[in-house]
């Protein structure tokens, strides 16, 4: 294993973790050697305790300081001068880790297609690659939203008594039905489109723009499009929601691609911290460390129930809801609300 040479932002360090030996899959495949792009804010202490590792949702990077804005940086609740924040891009995303348009080292050409399906457990497995790389003993909080909050219940059950805190945001134990529902009909979407099936990187490119308009309805409340949307004036056509969701598939398409996106959310439906384990249940009540679980009342895509779920079942859970119009993505809009359950959090955990 080996991280090339950094290089820095500001005050933070952006690298690439190569790991040589690979990783052997949930489905016992064989993957071979694979690449994570990660950053780095602030330093470890001379106690190695103040590790503070955040997960990406599905579409994110390594910018935790960027898309958590309102709890990553100078003087904000997670702050560099005081812990050591990691963030890495997931495996199969497009943003500097290997993905399905890197090359195969067996075959020497892209992957495209035959990218291996992953799972929130490998997705986890290959963190702690790069965990046991930097040399991190004990993580004192992990913590993500959606796909990054199942990463992180999937991370905390192998991690054991090598987590302190874990913080899971909107997010599940299991992909309920109405959540591979709606990855399918994206999926669907994506597979519409002519380009599908084709080796090149834009490949399904268009098929992308309408599977983002359906997500973008899931990750809201229709309260949140009343407010935002309504028209001012009598209409046949041509409405501002349309507009709205037309312009955020373009926006995604632009910076992503359809393999990635396919990869990623296969991965979030495969999520299921229970299986091989005993079901949900029992896998929750062998997780030692102490768990924060935030559900958002108002999100129609990862109910509130689910978090209350994983709060009831671990053995040291707790349960904190955002209250916001926004649905599924207030977690990452709802600032000054995450910062005072965070707080309190902390607080009785000091008790």
């Amino acid at each position: 294993m080996n991280v090339t040479h950094p290089y820095i932002i500001s005050e933070m360090t952006q690298e690439i973790f190569s790991c040589e030996e690979g990783l052997t899959l949930e489905s016992g495949e064989n993957f071979p050697q694979f690449q994570l792009s990660y950053t780095t804010q602030g330093h470890l202490s001379p106690r190695q305790d103040n590790v503070v590792w955040v997960l990406h949702a599905l579409t994110g990077d390594a910018n935790a300081h960027e898309w958590w804005s309102g709890l990553i940086g100078e003087d904000k609740f997670f702050d560099p001068t005081k812990h050591f924040i990691v963030c890495a891009n997931l495996l199969g995303s497009c943003y500097g880790s290997t993905q399905p348009l890197s090359i195969n080292p067996t075959t020497g050409e892209p992957y495209y297609y035959d990218f291996p399906q992953l799972t929130t457990r490998d997705l986890a497995a290959a963190f702690d690659k790069l965990r046991m790389h930097l040399g991190i003993a004990q993580i004192d909080t992990l913590i993500g939203g959606s796909l990054g909050g199942q990463v992180a219940l999937e991370w905390a059950y192998t991690l054991k008594d090598s987590l302190k805190h874990a913080v899971i945001v909107a997010s599940n134990a299991k992909a309920s039905p109405w959540i591979i529902g709606f990855n399918e009909s994206q999926r669907m979407s994506i597979e519409s489109d002519s380009t599908w099936g084709q080796k090149s990187p834009d490949a399904g490119k268009r098929g992308l723009e309408a599977a983002r308009a359906i997500g973008m309805l899931s990750y809201r409340h229709p309260q949140t499009f009343i407010q935002s949307q309504s028209e001012t004036e009598e209409k046949r056509d041509n409405f501002k929601i349309s507009s709205y969701l037309r312009y955020q598939g373009k926006k995604l398409a632009n910076r992503f691609n359809a393999l990635s996106y396919w990869v990623l959310s296969k991965a979030m439906d495969s999520h299921d911290v229970g299986r091989g384990r005993g079901g949900t249940a029992k896998a929750l009540s062998e997780i030692p460390c102490k768990v924060l679980a935030v559900g958002v009342d108002s999100d129609v895509l990862f109910t509130s129930e689910e978090s209350r779920y994983i709060s009831r079942h671990v053995p040291r859970g707790n349960y904190r809801e955002i209250h916001s119009i926004y649905g599924h993505d207030a977690f990452l809009i709802e600032f000054e609300q995450l910062n005072y359950i965070l707080t309190s959090f902390y607080l009785e955990t000091i008790r």
